[in-house]
């Protein structure tokens, strides 16, 4: 098969990419270094045509307010270059409990996102997974001041991007869901405990105190980003994670 990876040129896009193309399938990956523009359109009719499948793995530049507008425009101008191409599957990835902390802007986009494409025309597929584990050292870094690390005691479950990519690949190779595949990292942690594993890993003297006020995270309400009871579990561990990165 012939598959577009828009955002093919990322952290999980290009792992995706690498992971379609060893399957033997035709794996192009486009992003704005390659001149598809997703917001102005540029690009993208020609990227899609000819794709058996288009995996929009592009995000909002920003977390805040206009965040909704960047998702709003992106798939206007996918979805519609897709349909005119007669594209067959067409893949995103979003987030485990997305539609469950709605006090969050950029959780309520990335269900406007969802929700562009299961009104649209094209056979589709959505893949939510937890937290990433390459984006912790990022989360500490919100609420960082001097030697302290503000962080709440919200639940999270850790997944590592190459076991997205992973999942993302084999959602992207087989038939449409019309429907969403959890998936999830195999341990729970709260988030000021994973805080403390982290830094204690990595030989960093910073101190997390816990503060369920401080930053993203601290607008999760109870356990609703933990992987449902009939989410697929990846089997990288935390700590061997660590241990390699």
């Amino acid at each position: 098969m012939k598959i577009a990876v828009i955002g093919g040129t990322g952290l999980i896009g290009s792992q995706v990419v690498r992971n379609l193309t060893a399957a033997g399938h035709e794996a192009v990956p486009y992003s704005l270094s390659t001149g598809v523009d997703v917001i102005t359109g540029a690009g993208v009719e020609d990227a899609v045509t000819g794709a058996d499948v288009v995996v929009n793995l592009t995000n909002s530049p920003t977390f805040d307010d206009a965040s909704p507008a960047f998702f709003q425009t992106s798939m206007d101008n996918l979805l519609a270059a897709s349909a005119k191409a007669g594209v067959g599957h067409f893949v995103i990835l979003s987030i485990v409990g997305v539609d469950l902390a709605p006090d969050l802007v950029y959780y309520r986009a990335k269900v406007l996102q969802e929700n562009l494409l299961r009104a649209g025309s094209v056979p589709f597929s959505i893949v939510r997974a937890t937290q990433f584990m390459e984006f912790m050292d990022a989360t500490m870094s919100w609420t960082t001041e001097g030697d302290v690390v503000r962080l709440p005691r919200t639940p999270i479950q850790p997944i590592a991007a190459a076991d997205v990519a992973a999942a993302v690949s084999e959602v992207a190779a087989g038939a449409p869901l019309y429907g969403v595949r959890d998936i999830a990292g195999p341990d729970v942690f709260t988030l000021d405990e994973l805080g403390r594993i982290t830094l204690k890993a990595r030989g960093d003297s910073r101190v997390v105190v816990i503060d369920d006020t401080a930053g993203l995270f601290s607008a999760i309400k109870g356990d609703v980003i933990i992987a449902p009871a009939d989410a697929l579990i990846a089997p990288t561990h935390y700590a061997d994670w660590l241990a390699a990165n």
